[in-house]
């Protein structure tokens, strides 16, 4: 094999490895883990990194849809197929949480700790405009309190991702009791 060839399928290899290892790492521990961790889980020096992909930056557009984009549109595209208003934001809400609870560079994105990131900023968009269309569906046909309004979903969702990223992890029971407490809170008070 001439030596071109064989230098071209190292880097290929090198960058499925530092993809896979990037992957790995971001799902379990978030968007910040130290490249030191990902080169050596990759096998390769934190200056591949920098070669391959330019960068934390470029590392993270390169693996942001299995990341985050996938399960995140999903959470979305399952909240819009949802018949009931309630059964949508219930679905909404909770998955969205479990994200929040299962993948920690979820909460990276939702906090835009890399705002020069463009794939990451697209996805803190669709999340945006999921929330307010979801808000607005909600408030015309009553089904959460007058005064509820996408911002109050989006502050819930933050203060959530800064909870998680940066405090003590609560046990699942309690993470999920307290997100029926919040649907609960939204909804419009029954009267009688």
């Amino acid at each position: 094999m001439p030596a071109e060839s064989r230098l071209r399928a190292d880097a290929k290899r090198n960058s499925e490895q530092i993809r896979t290892a990037a992957i790995g790492a971001f799902q379990g521990r978030g968007l910040t883990v130290p490249l030191e961790e990902v080169a050596k889980a990759a096998g390769v020096s934190k200056a591949t990194i920098f070669n391959r992909f330019g960068g934390r930056i470029g590392l993270i557009e390169a693996v942001i849809e299995e990341v985050v984009a996938t399960e995140l549109f999903a959470v979305i595209d399952r909240m819009r197929t949802a018949d009931d208003i309630g059964e949508r934001i219930d679905c909404y809400v909770t998955s969205l949480r479990d994200l929040q609870y299962r993948q920690p560079s979820v909460n990276d994105v939702l906090l835009q700790t890399y705002p020069n990131s463009p794939q990451l900023m697209e996805i803190c968009r669709v999340g945006s405009e999921a929330n307010e269309e979801l808000v607005a569906a909600a408030r015309a046909a009553g089904a959460v309190r007058p005064e509820f309004t996408a911002g109050d979903l989006h502050a819930f969702v933050v203060e959530t991702a800064l909870a998680l990223k940066h405090g003590e992890r609560p046990p699942r029971e309690s993470y999920d009791r307290r997100t029926g407490y919040f649907l609960n809170g939204i909804r419009t008070p029954r009267s009688g």
